[in-house]
């Protein structure tokens, strides 16, 4: 329970203070809850505040309530207690449905990945074949993700973003990997903000200064192919100077990381890379999540970590596919869920940022097969000029 300060706003209009026992005029203190519904409770000082407090919080329970029979939208989870200012917008849409042309995998109808559960620890070495198959999973995977990136901007919603990701796969001939995946209900993952990963797409509506991450998975001609990129939306994110570190500094880490990439190298190497890269930015590694290998399956052998000092095993061979795809926060390196056991978030509520690629280990060195091509969406911006 806190209280939010207001200078120079509508508090400066004479009213009374909302505490039930209180004469006082209104100082310049709001309810931080209040602000969050888009209410205004104005209250005199801090302690008054307190005193009317558990009088107070019926009016949010009651306020949600009134939204929701409004407008059809709520909180599915009113007792959670959130670690930052991304709310869940309810009701999710129906499931979106896949032509029965379309080549599936084994998860798509029971939500279970079957093959990936009898996996063990060999690692697969795909030939010609398979690695022809993988570029163009691959090219198209990268083509799904400009298409929804080209969407962003304030005011639509990452539902919307489903929509035309679920669409652009269909005309790819393509399934969306995520959709039915351990059951996660969308075709794509959406991460604003503290949201680390996994985040579902829902009624939320994006605002200028936001950030999201956009994670797309496709399963075109038996093979998978996995990539993510951060964007701002809007022209105030790009002016923030921490939202612009947390972005460009993850970027710049999964270069780093790429730049070791050739047969022989350990794969433990690249998380030493990253961390350091992370550190010399003031920023943290999230170490719960990390790269996979990827081909017929989705996340089968090696699991790739991104932080250093780990104890991975094994060296880079021709032929092998896989994933890095480093999450760095502003914050505490320390993560949670959501109550919907998907949406992951950080414990204090601090930005996070994440970029992948799917990477391709060739005789010579490494083939990036999710690059961005010269008119992707997004793309780095330098550090904005800030003034006191």
């Amino acid at each position: 329970m806190g209280i939010t300060t207001i200078a120079g706003g509508p508090a400066e209009v004479a009213m009374k203070c909302l505490g039930a026992d209180c004469e006082k005029g209104a100082g310049s203190l709001q309810c931080p809850t209040c602000l969050k519904l888009g209410k205004e409770s104005f209250f005199c000082s801090q302690d008054c505040f307190k005193r009317n407090w558990v009088q107070h919080k019926a009016l949010h329970k009651a306020t949600q309530e009134n939204s929701r029979s409004r407008n059809g939208f709520y909180n599915p989870f009113p007792t959670y207690s959130f670690t930052g200012t991304i709310r869940p917008v309810y009701p999710l849409s129906p499931r979106r449905t896949i032509p029965t042309s379309i080549q599936r995998p084994d998860w798509a109808e029971t939500g279970v990945p079957e093959g990936e559960r009898r996996l063990g620890t060999k690692w697969s070495f795909l030939d010609t074949k398979g690695q022809e198959a993988m570029r163009k999973v691959c090219r198209l995977s990268r083509e799904v993700l400009d298409i929804v990136a080209a969407e962003l901007r304030p005011g639509i919603t990452t539902d919307h973003l489903d929509e035309v990701c679920h669409r652009a796969c269909i005309e790819r001939n393509a399934y969306p990997s995520p959709l039915n995946y351990n059951r996660f209900p969308k075709s794509l993952c959406t991460s604003p903000n503290e949201v680390v990963c996994h985040g579902i797409p829902d009624q939320r509506v994006l605002l200028d200064g936001d950030i999201l991450n956009l994670d797309i998975s496709l399963y075109h001609g038996g093979y998978h192919a996995d990539v993510n990129e951060t964007y701002y939306v809007g022209d105030r994110a790009k002016a923030d100077p921490d939202s612009v570190r947390i972005v460009e500094t993850a970027r710049e880490c999964l270069d780093e990381a790429i730049k070791l990439v050739k047969p022989g190298t350990p794969i433990r190497e690249f998380g030493k890379a990253i961390e350091k890269h992370a550190k010399s930015k003031n920023c943290s590694v999230i170490a719960t999540w990390g790269g996979h290998g990827i081909n017929t399956e989705f996340h089968p052998p090696p699991w790739i970590p991104h932080y250093a000092k780990n104890k991975a095993a094994g060296v880079c061979r021709p032929g092998l596919t896989f994933t890095i795809e480093p999450i760095l926060t502003l914050g505490k390196p320390h993560d949670q869920y959501w109550p919907d056991d998907w949406t992951n978030v950080t414990v204090d509520g601090k930005r996070t940022a994440q970029f992948e690629h799917t990477l391709l280990v060739t005789e010579t060195g490494v083939e990036v097969l999710t690059a961005r091509n010269e008119d992707s969406p997004g793309g780095p911006i330098p550090m904005p000029v800030t003034t006191k």
